[in-house]
């Protein structure tokens, strides 16, 4: 009778944890939406609305479009299109992203703002970490070769760093990448690093969240492999920005995808920053760093 007690007891446990497991899970691919509720004209910017399909054609992402005027014509010009990160929009507000984008038009780029799938002004319900988000940097840059005829970079922070490099390695008009806080393999960070945004032990939850996530969502995270995406990439040049004291996504990440190809990767550490904190700790710096990268496109 008591082993009888017992085992229902442990099965109990069982069903609680997995079902604390499956919430957290859910929670963490279907992010509460952060509203757009900045406007470019408050950082001099004025650019056009725009709408494009991701390339998976199952959303349709909505961003903003900023014209140089300083950019040569046609195909001589380049823009640049940001990628936010995880759970954020295009405002990519610990920047600002608003601000970093008047650096860019203002050195004679133009700029793509967008919101990824399930965030800001697109459609979508769900986040996959980078997964389905490659599609809509594919849909992005598809919109630019219609629409504006020019050279393509991709400036991704967080996620939308790593989701970038994913979709440069499948697009070879893309000229360059510049990544702030990326991951490089989102499988092996989350085994890692998953506490830190589940707010959950170690374990027994993170491999019990792992297991559940492929059937939650239908995507298994060891596909989101940015590491392997810069051998593709390779040799169109990235430069990677990491502080050394991000403690969301370790400089490691950045460090071992650098090199895979330093001869013509380029790193960029920063001191003292928190996760995506370098532009707001040394703009200038950063915006040097940035229009260097784009002036050799």
């Amino acid at each position: 009778m008591i082993w009888l007690i017992l085992a229902g007891f442990l099965f109990l446990i069982l069903i609680l944890l997995i079902g604390v497991s499956t919430y957290v899970g859910w929670q963490l691919t279907h992010p509460k939406r952060k509203l757009v509720d900045e406007s470019p004209e408050t950082y001099g910017l004025r650019g056009e609305d725009v709408s494009f399909p991701s390339q998976s054609a199952d959303v349709t992402l909505d961003g903003w479009f900023f014209r140089s005027p300083g950019a040569p014509a046609g195909k001589s010009a380049t823009t640049v299109i940001m990628a936010h990160g995880y759970a954020g929009t295009r405002l990519e507000k610990g920047l600002p992203a608003l601000a970093l984008a008047k650096a860019i038009v203002d050195g004679g780029y133009h700029v793509l703002m967008f919101d990824f799938r399930n965030s800001g002004k697109s459609e979508g319900r769900v986040t996959t970490v980078g997964y389905l988000e490659k599609q809509d940097v594919l849909g992005a840059i598809a919109w630019v070769h219609a629409n504006v005829p020019s050279k393509v970079c991709l400036l991704g922070f967080s996620m939308g760093g790593s989701t970038s490099l994913l979709a440069a390695a499948e697009e070879s008009s893309v000229r360059g990448v510049i990544t702030d806080s990326a991951f490089s393999q989102l499988s092996p960070y989350l085994e890692d690093n998953l506490p830190v945004w589940s707010k959950l032990p170690r374990f027994p939850f993170t491999p019990l969240i792992l297991n559940i996530l492929p059937r939650l969502i239908g995507v298994n995270p060891r596909q989101v492999d940015a590491l392997a995406a810069v051998d593709h990439i390779y040799p169109r040049p990235i430069l990677f920005i990491h502080s050394e004291d991000d403690e969301a996504i370790p400089w490691s990440n950045s460090e071992g995808m650098w090199r895979r190809h330093p001869d013509t990767f380029e790193l960029w550490l920063t001191k003292k920053a928190g996760h995506v904190g370098s532009y707001h700790l040394q703009p200038e710096a950063y915006k040097k760093r940035v229009l260097a990268f784009l002036s050799k496109l």
